[in-house]
Order: structure tokens, then sequence, then C-alpha cells
């Protein structure tokens, strides 16, 4: 699978809004038969800063992902509200979901 996780710094004036601004792009991109997850979360250190874990099958699934009409329109709709441009880090891995943190196992409940 193809793993990402890129950082976005949005404007302060727009950092509450971020969720709603990115609906129309998040929504469409977990449509794609070839997105596995695709999660926002915000830092607890930076409040203006959302971090975006993504994932896709392979990477005709990437390449299709970044061809779409809602990529392009995110590449048009959404820089306007950020700080600076999105840092990120994509790589492709041999696993198809995620692992378990076996340093952290949880014991059976009950």
């Amino acid at each position: 699978m193809i793993f990402i996780t890129a950082k976005f710094r949005v404007l302060p004036e727009h950092a509450e809004a971020w969720p709603e601004v990115s609906r129309s792009f998040t929504e469409a991109t977990r449509a794609e038969p070839g997105c596995l997850w695709f999660d926002w979360s915000r830092s607890l250190d930076d409040p203006n800063e959302y971090v975006l874990v993504e994932a896709f099958r392979d990477g005709d699934a990437g390449g299709a992902h970044v061809q779409s009409e809602h990529f392009r329109n995110a590449q048009k709709e959404l820089p306007p509200y950020l700080a600076e441009t999105p840092r990120i880090v994509s790589q492709s891995v041999e696993q198809d979901d995620w692992s378990l943190l076996g340093e952290m196992e949880v014991a059976p409940r009950g």
C-alpha cells in the first residue's frame, strides 16, 4: 500500500473551520475504491496544524487519487486557508492494514 502522512498548517483564522473546509475533499477521497483510509487529526502542540494520515491500496490507486477531479479542486480551494505548503511523507509498504503495536498489547477485559 501507499502510506502517507501530511502536515497542514492552517491560518489561525481558519483553524476551527478546517474540518468543514476540507470536508468535500475528505468525503470524495474516502469514497475512492482504492482508498484504505483518509483521517485527519489536530495537533496537540499547535492548534493550527492538522495531520492527515491516508493510505491507498497501491500505486495505481494513489495515481487515480492525484488525477481525480476532487484532488484538482482541492489544489485550487484549500491553499488559501493554509499558512504554508503542506509537508508530506509518502512510502510504499508491504501491508494492507494497520499492524498491532505489540509493545503496548492490551489484555482482554472482562
